[in-house]
């Protein structure tokens, strides 16, 4: 895998390529802005992008702008975005565009070198990665008599991580379940919340995004 890394911070951008190159991950670029994100998008051709969503020089959505414009002349680069803080808002705008090649991380993640390792794969392969405490912030906060309200903790649970890109199978040892209980699990999810069921764990991960962001409260 040839990755492309953007973050201002230069200790926290060499320690990630460190990381990744300790893993066997070909680094071939290492920058500080979002004009040399692109440059060197355009140059390398990479198979992936880590990028900070802030950068200079404003530091508000440098990053998630020059996102936008790799997924745009680069649809094939995976995109994981990094981010200090829970900005849902920010993954949600990616995710209703598209949620394959896209993942969404709280840097803190970083710490757990095999977690952030197997989002970087799943996105790279084309799956999703959505932080669990950003899934959190939209799953926990919801209208009190609304669909979400309907479901029973476990299906919250597996909700969680279907949002964040897991399959059935993942969730199963995630849960100490059976593979048959998640399915039925799921399917509940889909009738409660009027989705129609998908086979495809990017479009299902889409769909339950979009649901979430279309129901969450506007205070």
């Amino acid at each position: 895998m040839r990755v492309v890394i953007a973050d201002d911070s230069v200790l926290l951008r060499e320690g990630i390529a460190g990381l990744l190159r300790d893993a066997g991950i070909d680094v071939v670029a290492t920058v500080s802005t979002a004009p040399a994100l692109l440059t060197a998008v355009t140059n390398h051709s990479p198979d992936a992008a880590v990028i900070d969503i802030r950068m200079p020089p404003t530091h508000t959505d440098e990053g998630l702008r020059a996102a936008r414009a790799i997924r745009a002349a680069q649809p094939t680069v995976a995109i994981l975005l990094l981010s200090q803080w829970v900005y849902a808002g920010h993954a949600l705008d990616l995710l209703t565009a598209t949620s394959a090649g896209l993942g969404y991380l709280l840097k803190d993640r970083i710490a757990d070198l095999d977690d952030f390792l197997d989002a970087l794969h799943r996105v790279a392969n084309g799956g999703s990665a959505i932080d669990p405490e950003v899934i959190a912030s939209l799953v926990g906060v919801t209208r009190p008599h609304g669909p979400l309200a309907t479901l029973t903790d476990r299906e919250r649970d597996v909700l969680s991580r279907m949002a964040e890109g897991r399959s059935n199978a993942a969730i199963a040892k995630q849960l100490f379940l059976g593979r048959k209980t998640i399915e039925t699990h799921v399917n509940n999810i889909f009738t409660k919340l009027g989705l129609e069921p998908a086979s495809d764990d990017n479009r299902r991960v889409l769909a339950v995004v979009t649901w979430l962001r279309t129901n969450q409260p506007t205070t």
